[in-house]
């Protein structure tokens, strides 16, 4: 069966567009919202684990910056037009690269803080044409999860490693099993084509080695695709299919000659002497409209519980047992669930409200739960029901949820 994130998104309310908006400038609404904040907070959170610090830079800059970084000569024409003020161009970004490279300028570094790494979920911006917007697929505004890791040469494989590990675990909690390797490197580098790439043959040979090196190094299967570097350096990139099987590049990690040298970055070598780092780009989960777009397909709707938007439907039988729901909903809340009391309508329709919402745990409470100071759990993603203590229940939400869990446990 087609799965289509867009149709899903309107229904359980997770994203829209206007048209005052424009399109491919989707709102997130607020259950969407929950959806990319977790997702959010889980890309800070490996990004961290590697050691990665966190910065902000601004959406636009200069024209010249991006002059200077290659950016306008190669990509222009999916660029937003350049705007005046006060005399000067300004431009909405197209990558967070060239930002990064000024964080690392601010100074000058030693050798000893190398690796210098830093990341930030930045908002970068594409001139797409209209007939290619697709709901959070394709949009304009893109905001990704982007680290950029200035290092030596001999850091390079470790680097990379570092970065393979990370995307392994993120994809494994994300439930995403099936991903191709691509190893991107250099085409013919003989007459025209040669002028396509920036940097020696020598260090294309040596980038190429140490990306093929970090792969074996995890026994990781790989396909390897001539020509298809960016002409900065060459590249891994981790393709995944769609519910539709389109296949989508979500996570990558690049070696880039291009603008340490475009912006004479440098570090003073242990000897004393000036060196030119590399830069690595690194992304793990890639873009939040992209990666939300493949969750909601994969999931079809129903997240795993730390993704969902309510995670807890309590449904109070009759008015007599909404206090009992209510101390429920205390409890979960003190330990940071999310969760609402439903007590309109008949029982059966609530329940069917809860499982179109893909809430993650329904909880009844009737005569028999608060005499019993238990709960009568529904499970939709497992089609379970059990009657089990209140205490014992929070404990088991809280932990699913902590854990990371991609079903709910049962009971």
């Amino acid at each position: 069966m087609s799965v289509d994130h867009r149709e899903l998104g309107r229904e359980l309310e997770f994203f829209t567009t206007t048209p005052i908006v424009g399109a491919g400038l989707p709102l997130w609404l607020p259950d969407g919202a929950i959806i990319r904040s977790e997702l959010e907070k889980f890309a800070a959170e490996q990004a961290a684990r590697s050691g990665c610090r966190g910065v902000y830079t601004p959406v636009m800059a200069k024209k010249e910056l991006y002059e200077r970084s290659g950016h306008w000569s190669k990509f222009s024409e999916d660029m937003f037009p350049e705007m005046q003020i006060g005399g000067e161009s300004f431009l909405l970004r197209p990558a967070n690269c060239p930002h990064h490279a000024q964080v690392f300028a601010a100074r000058g570094r030693s050798y000893r803080e190398l690796p210098f790494r830093l990341r930030e979920l930045g908002s970068m911006f594409r001139s797409e044409l209209s007939g290619v917007l697709s709901g959070l697929s394709r949009v304009r505004q893109i905001n990704l999860d982007d680290a950029h890791v200035f290092c030596t040469r001999d850091q390079v494989r470790a680097e990379v490693i570092v970065a393979i590990d990370a995307i392994e675990h993120c994809y494994s909690t994300l439930g995403i099993a099936e991903r191709e390797y691509r190893l991107s490197i250099r085409g013919a580098v003989s007459g025209g084509a040669a002028g396509q790439y920036l940097g020696t043959d020598e260090q294309w040979a040596t980038a190429e080695d140490q990306l093929r090196s970090a792969l074996n190094a995890r026994s990781i299967d790989y396909v390897e695709a001539k020509g298809e570097a960016a002409f900065y350096g060459p590249k891994i990139d981790v393709q995944v299919r769609d519910a539709n099987f389109r296949e989508e590049t979500l996570s990558t990690v690049q070696l880039d000659f291009n603008q340490p040298e475009r912006f004479g970055l440098e570090y003073t070598a242990e000897d004393g002497t000036k060196d030119r780092p590399v830069m690595i780009h690194r992304g793990l989960l890639g873009s939040m409209e992209r990666m939300t777009a493949l969750l909601i397909e994969r999931f079809e709707g129903r997240m795993p519980p730390w993704l969902a938007p309510n995670q807890v439907s309590i449904l109070p039988v009759g008015d007599r047992h909404q206090d009992a729901a209510e101390r429920l909903r205390a409890d979960l809340e003190a330990r940071d669930v999310r969760v609402a009391v439903a007590s309109e309508g008949s029982l059966g329709r609530r329940i069917r409200e809860a499982r179109t919402h893909r809430d993650s745990y329904v909880a009844v409470i009737g005569d028999n739960e608060v005499r019993g100071g238990t709960v009568d759990t529904l499970i939709p993603a497992r089609d379970e029901r059990a009657v089990v203590d209140a205490g014992v229940f929070v404990d088991q939400v809280v932990a699913d949820i902590n854990e990371r869990a991609l079903l709910p446990a049962g009971f």
